[in-house]
């Protein structure tokens, strides 16, 4: 019997049968719909076979018959017998091999000696599975393609690491009491050094592993790279290089990579005419009141202990305000942390990772990561609200369906470095332009031999800027390639409401829009595909 490789099992199909008085040829209908024998399938078999004088006709006849007839097509001659043989498979990166057994032709089948040789005879010499070969040469399996032997990826080590010996990863998450008030008082977020005292140590980095292919070569790793103290303000590292070590008895920061030690600057009272103005690369704490029109700056942490008006506060670490804000509509708070206040009014908030508070009203909101509106209130209404990650709020617009803009999904600070970006690569290109017609004119005065001492060091120092120009662009457009790819990642931010999300509020997530036009409640908004879901609270 002999059907083609991949026929299916209602397939037609054909055998030759090799007698005394010559060739015959039986041909076998297929069963229901499936193919019948095909005459060049039989005519390439008997190439196969190298049959001789053979009567094409009387083939076609029995192919067009189909009713399986034995007929004689050739006179009596001796069967080319074949034994069973083997094609070797390698992947382009020489990580995985397989075999393909071909059928014997009235000859033998292999032994697994065999196969292992002319595998040999390819080159593969690694990762063989013996088992796999020892099987299929015992209950050969034909014309399929086996997994015979794999090679071993190299694993890269592991860079060194910095362990820190304080808590990088606080809880600033204010206590919420029995009757549902937010407690801004025992939030223990400062973390004091002592001079002399290790902030983070060292671990080495860790060697890689080689890989090898299945045809015995060795495939490299990588060793993991040493890792760098983050020295900061105030802190010093040892003599051995492993440790990092404070100078100075102070409060611990974590700011963009580097740990700092600061002292605080402590305002007994309030921020007004007797005290000014604030600019201080350490922590401030106010114990009273900032009043409206003031500007405190700090490298570190922003505390207040009464209300702030329209004032500004910037801070390099976090701002908490343990009573809140009423920004009267020029109020701003800047934060390179969290932002933690009990409310927050009319004012302009921008967040680099989180903001907490019980309730936030008309005010514009930009947060890197998350927005949580907890304890008795948890209401946000009012205002636009941009938010890299993810909403958390108890109610969300009002019943009197106040106009509420909230975006989740992409971080805001992203999207005006990439603007910052643009504005100042087009500027550098202008000056780019006028330079470059400088050092035009320049050169001609040379050639012409009218270059003057001075119009020559004029010349020099425009070649100095145009190179200048030419990094810089190059600089600022590879950090606008990284953003871009950022911008356009599928953004995956969530709003969760406990409550309600009344209508008058509109929700964006990455691209997409929702008008929310009912009553929602106790949901989770998020994106699928290009629309906005509407889930349980839970999702």
């Amino acid at each position: 019997m002999y059907k083609p490789y991949g026929a299916h099992p209602n397939d037609g199909y054909f055998e030759l049968t090799y007698k005394e008085d010559g060739v015959f040829l039986t041909v076998y209908p297929p069963i229901g719909k499936g193919k019948k024998v095909d005459v060049n399938d039989i005519l390439d078999r008997l190439s196969t076979k190298k049959v001789k004088d053979f009567r094409r006709d009387l083939i076609e006849f029995a192919v067009l018959s189909q009713e399986k007839k034995t007929v004689k097509i050739a006179e009596a001659q001796e069967e080319l017998k074949t034994d069973a043989s083997v094609k070797v498979f390698i992947t382009p990166d020489k990580m995985k091999a397989s075999i393909m057994l071909i059928p014997p032709d009235g000859g033998r089948a292999l032994k697994m000696e065999e196969i292992l040789t002319i595998m040999k005879e390819h080159g593969i010499k690694y990762g063989i599975d013996m088992e796999t070969v020892e099987n299929i040469s015992k209950y050969p399996v034909y014309n399929e393609n086996i997994l015979v032997a794999e090679g071993v990826l190299p694993v890269n080590g592991e860079n060194g690491r910095v362990k820190f010996h304080f808590n990088l990863k606080e809880d600033k998450k204010p206590t919420i009491t029995e009757d549902g008030k937010v407690d801004f008082r025992n939030l223990d977020l400062i973390k004091n050094a002592k001079e002399g005292e290790v902030l983070c140590s060292l671990e080495p980095p860790l060697k890689g592993t080689p890989g090898q292919s299945v045809l015995g070569e060795e495939l490299p790793a990588k060793d993991g790279k040493p890792a760098v103290l983050p020295k900061g303000k105030n802190t010093a590292i040892s003599e051995d290089g492993q440790n990092l070590v404070s100078t100075i008895n102070g409060q611990i920061n974590y700011i963009s990579g580097k740990v700092n030690v600061f002292q605080n600057y402590e305002v007994p009272a309030d921020v007004d005419n007797s005290i000014g103005n604030i600019n201080f690369i350490g922590n401030v704490i106010v114990r009273g009141n900032v009043l409206s029109g003031f500007i405190i700056q700090a490298g570190g942490n922003v505390e207040v202990g009464g209300v702030v008006e329209g004032a500004t506060i910037i801070a390099g670490g976090d701002i908490i305000l343990r009573r809140g804000m009423q920004g009267l509509g020029k109020g701003v708070l800047k934060s390179g942390g969290d932002i933690i206040a009990k409310y927050i009014e009319n004012s302009n908030i921008d967040a680099k990772v989180d903001i907490k508070a019980e309730a936030i009203m008309h005010s514009n909101i930009k947060c890197g990561n998350k927005l949580e509106l907890t304890g008795k209130k948890g209401l946000l209404v009012g205002g636009t609200c941009k938010v890299g990650k993810e909403i958390s709020a108890k109610v969300i617009g009002s019943y009197m369906s106040t106009p509420t803009d909230i975006e989740v999904g992409i971080d805001p600070s992203l999207k005006e470095r990439y603007k910052e970006l643009r504005q100042e690569i087009e500027k550098i290109e202008e000056d780019l332009k006028k330079t470059e017609q400088a050092i035009t004119i320049l050169k001609k005065y040379q050639v012409l031999g009218k270059l003057t001492s001075d119009k020559q060091e004029l010349l020099a120092k425009s070649v100095r800027t145009k190179v200048f120009y030419t990094n810089k662009i190059g600089q600022l457009k590879e950090e606008t390639t990284y953003i871009e790819m950022k911008l356009q990642e599928e953004a995956s931010g969530k709003i969760k409401v406990y409550s309600y999300i009344y209508p008058g509020t509109k929700v964006s997530i990455g691209t997409s829009m929702l008008y929310v036009k009912d009553n929602l409640q106790y949901c989770t908004l998020y994106r699928e595909g290009s629309d906005i879901r509407v889930g349980s609270y839970d999702n």
